[in-house]
């Protein structure tokens, strides 16, 4: 059912309160997590940032306590999910579920921030503010950059596109994008520079994440190679085995 009353927000994504980009963002979560829990589990799909359990916070206030204490940019936020997609793009065994969403998050933020922005945090604050060890993300970021092939840029109008498409599509219809104005004379909310190489098409849409068996957000896949598949390292199957060993005694 249609809220009766509608919040109409920003046209540009600069302009919107970090708060609600905040829920936009944990709402296109929460669904993702929701749709990739249902896909079983297996050795070769297991990744660093996978987690044996589930973690007590959720995905929403998560969020908020890293903006609480690192004062991340929307442009580190939105492109959260640009990293999302070009990583299941690229390892389609990789899904954003409950056991790797935290992770995943906390590290898109900390390697964001240093790649797109003249200040950032150092990785023991992120490290704190993520409940997870200075070692940890080390490591995992060193894994994310692996998966993103060093890929850490886009242009300006794809985060765009992430905002329109995030506002249009929140689960409960309670936003609208403003129609006066024009967003594309906007600048960045900081100095970075995004890649200015080309994009994908003008008129992406969230539907297809319903046919695919990792769900993603927005991408072009005919600009990405993906990896050939590979067999379970030892590590994956111990990992694995360690994991149903977890979950059988809960």
């Amino acid at each position: 059912m249609e809220p009766s009353v509608r919040v109409e927000l920003p046209a540009a994504f600069e302009e919107v309160e970090v708060d609600v980009l905040v829920q936009l963002i944990a709402d296109m979560m929460v669904r993702l997590m929701s749709h990739n829990d249902q896909i079983p589990l297996s050795p070769e799909s297991l990744t660093r940032f996978h987690s044996r359990n589930a973690p007590g916070i959720s995905i929403i206030d998560y969020l908020r306590r890293i903006v609480k204490f690192t004062n991340v940019e929307r442009s580190c936020l939105l492109i959260t999910l640009h990293y999302i997609d070009q990583i299941c793009a690229r390892t389609p065994l990789f899904t954003l579920s409950s056991l790797t969403c935290h992770r995943f998050v906390i590290t898109s933020i900390a390697v964001s921030s240093k790649a797109l922005c003249d200040a950032f945090c150092t990785n023991g604050l992120y490290a704190k503010v993520g409940g997870i060890p200075v070692p940890e993300l080390n490591m995992l970021e060193r894994e994310f950059l692996r998966m993103l092939d060093w890929s850490l840029t886009c242009t300006r109008e794809v985060l765009q596109e992430y905002y329109i498409n995030l506002v249009r599509t929140h689960s409960t219809g309670l936003y609208t994008i403003a129609r006066a104005g024009s967003s594309d004379s906007v600048s960045s909310d900081s100095d970075m520079d995004f890649d200015a190489s080309p994009s994908r098409p003008s008129s992406p849409s969230l539907a297809r994440q319903r046919d695919l068996a990792s769900s993603t957000i927005l991408i072009d896949t005919a600009t990405l190679s993906p990896e050939s598949p590979r067999p379970p390292t030892i590590e994956q199957n111990m990992a694995f085995a360690a994991f149903q060993q977890s979950s059988a005694q809960r």
